[in-house]
C-alpha cells in the first residue's frame, strides 16, 4: 500500500455493459488483425485530434541541467496561439502517417485530413479506430466516403431522411466493413482503448512539456520534426490487451 500515490482512471460512460464489452472487443480484434492487413496492403489507423497544443515561449533561455543541479525554466511566458493536431498511427509499424496542424477542429478539417490520408495509398483499404466525436460520424464525411468508395447508396438528407439522418445512422454507414474506407469506434469516453493516446503522451513528455516556440508555425514545424525523428526508428506497440473485462 502507498496511499500518498494515485493515478487517474477514465470511466466509460455507456450505459449497456455488453455494448460496451462488444465494443472493446471490436476494436481489440481490429488491432490484432492490423499486421497482417499490413501484410496484405491494407491500413489499419488510430486516428484522433490533440486541440489546444499553446505556442508558448518562455520569457527567459532555459539553464540546462548541469551537476548538481537540474534544468530550470522560466516560470513566465509568452502566448503565440494554439494550434490542432490531427494524427494517424499505423497501428502495424506505429509510425505516424500524414498528420494535420491547423487552427480548428471541424468536419472540413477531418473530412481534409481523411482525404490526405488516404491520398498517400488510394487504392488501398482502410481502416480508421476513432472514438465518437460528432466529426467523425459527420454529414461531409459520410458524403466523402461514398464519393470515393463510388457507393450507389440514397443517402438521404441531414436530419431527415436516410443515411445521413442522425450521428447513429451516419455511424452504422461509417462503420460498414464492406466498404472500402470504414471506421471502428472506441466505446465512449474511453480513450485507453486507442493507440494514439500512447503517441500523444510520447509527444507530450518528449516534446510539448519542454518546447519554447516564437509562433503558432514555429510550433507546428518542431512537432512535424518530432513526428520525422520519431518515425525513424518507430515500432507497433506491443498491445496485450484482448478485451476481457479489466478489474478496478
Amino acid at each position: 500500500m502507498k496511499p500518498h500515490r494515485s493515478r487517474y482512471w477514465l470511466n466509460t460512460t455507456e450505459t449497456e455493459p455488453a455494448r460496451f464489452q462488444q465494443q472493446v472487443e471490436t476494436v481489440c480484434q481490429t488491432d490484432a488483425q492490423a499486421v497482417e492487413r499490413y501484410r496484405q496492403g491494407d491500413h489499419t489507423v488510430s486516428l484522433d485530434e490533440m486541440t489546444g497544443i499553446q505556442a508558448l515561449e518562455r520569457a527567459a533561455p532555459t539553464k540546462p541541467a548541469r551537476p548538481g543541479w537540474v534544468e530550470r525554466r522560466e516560470f513566465e511566458y509568452i502566448r503565440h496561439g494554439t494550434r490542432t493536431l490531427i494524427a494517424n498511427l499505423e497501428v502495424a509499424t506505429g509510425q505516424v502517417i500524414a498528420p494535420s496542424l491547423g487552427p480548428t477542429r471541424t468536419e472540413v478539417d477531418l473530412v481534409a485530413h481523411i482525404a490526405q490520408t488516404v491520398a498517400t495509398d488510394p487504392t488501398a483499404r482502410w481502416t480508421f479506430v476513432c472514438d465518437h466525436l460528432n466529426v467523425h460520424q459527420s454529414a461531409g464525411l459520410v458524403v466523402w466516403v461514398a464519393q470515393h468508395c463510388r457507393l450507389t447508396d440514397e443517402l438521404g438528407c441531414k436530419g431527415k431522411t436516410g443515411i445521413l439522418k442522425s450521428l447513429c445512422s451516419r455511424a452504422a454507414f461509417l462503420s460498414d466493413p464492406t466498404h472500402a474506407i470504414h471506421f471502428v469506434y472506441t466505446p465512449k469516453h474511453a480513450s485507453w482503448i486507442n493507440q494514439i493516446e500512447l503517441w500523444f503522451s510520447i509527444l507530450m513528455r518528449r516534446l510539448l512539456k519542454r518546447v519554447s516556440c516564437i509562433s503558432t508555425d514555429d510550433l507546428s514545424q518542431r512537432i512535424l520534426d518530432f513526428i520525422a525523428f520519431f518515425n525513424r526508428t518507430a515500432r507497433a506497440f506491443k498491445w496485450t490487451y484482448a478485451g476481457r473485462p479489466l478489474q478496478v
